[in-house]
């Protein structure tokens, strides 16, 4: 059976226990409590714990692998194989100044008290620039504390900025961007690494679905070559003759991120009818 240890809450919590719930794996969140969770209809146990203690929960052994963000594992320092990265918590860990205190380059840092619940990857960043800082760690509500006078500027994970603006604060240095990734024991038995490789199976089938639309349109045959051109799909599209003579059915897949422009040059080339579908999975 494969240990999977989660973070119990937090920004990481729902969107992972909605993952395996995308890959057709039953489990349910935490209650009263509850640490340790095993799924229905997959060989897996769930283990839910604080998002700082998943790093070492997976090198020592305690879990086979585990969802977290790349920022806890810089920061904790522990040697883990990061099998695959997932797409979201994406965040940026940044040192933040009051926005009336100047800035002229991390020159300027030099001298500062710096609050921070990330110390190890602010001291690293300090030391790749020779920078002379003080580092005062805190644990909670780091984005005060120049406002209260316990340090000079902040070391902190920015998602939306929101909250460095409503406390008076500005961006001055990105030190690192970070996202959700599944990460595993260096070494695992054989028979853990297969389960591995099957709960791998399956998120990489969710997430190519998520990046992927159906797309189903009809077009006249002068312009299903040019057609087929800006709509590869997973091979080659699915071409059917309709009963309207000189016409066909296309139906291929379409990457989200090629969707608006395509979809404008389709219908330049005279496709009408055009249905775009969610796909649920999509395996190659």
């Amino acid at each position: 059976m494969l240990t999977l240890a989660l973070q119990k809450k937090g920004r990481l919590s729902d969107t992972s226990l909605r993952l395996l719930q995308d890959c057709g794996i039953k489990i349910s969140a935490p209650r009263n409590g509850t640490l340790r969770a095993r799924a229905v209809n997959f060989p897996m146990e769930v283990l839910f714990l604080r998002d700082d203690d998943i790093p070492e929960c997976i090198a020592d052994g305690a879990a086979d692998c585990g969802i977290v963000g790349e920022n806890v594992i810089a920061e904790k320092k522990k040697r883990l194989s990061v099998e695959l990265p997932l797409g979201f918590g994406r965040c940026r860990l940044s040192i933040a100044l009051p926005r009336e205190k100047n800035y002229e380059g991390r020159a300027s840092l030099s001298g500062l008290r710096i609050a921070t619940s990330y110390p190890v990857i602010l001291q690293d960043f300090l030391e790749r620039h020779n920078i002379s800082a003080a580092i005062h760690e805190i644990s909670g509500s780091v984005e005060i504390s120049p406002g209260i006078g316990l340090a000079d500027a902040i070391f902190d994970i920015v998602s939306t900025g929101s909250t460095l603006l409503s406390n008076g604060l500005r961006e001055v240095e990105q030190v690192m961007t970070s996202q959700a990734v599944l990460a595993a024991q260096l070494q695992l038995s054989a028979d853990k690494r297969e389960k591995l490789n099957q709960l791998l199976f399956r998120i990489k089938a969710v997430q190519r679905a998520a990046n992927n639309k159906y797309i189903l349109l009809n077009a006249p045959n002068t312009a299903l070559e040019d057609v087929a051109r800006l709509l590869p799909g997973m091979n080659s599209p699915s071409v059917v003759p309709l009963a309207r003579e000189g016409w066909s059915s296309l139906h291929s897949v379409i990457n989200e991120d090629d969707f608006w422009e395509n979809i404008d040059k389709l219908k330049k080339l005279g496709a009408e009818g055009i249905l775009i579908i969610p796909i649920e999975k999509m395996i190659l």
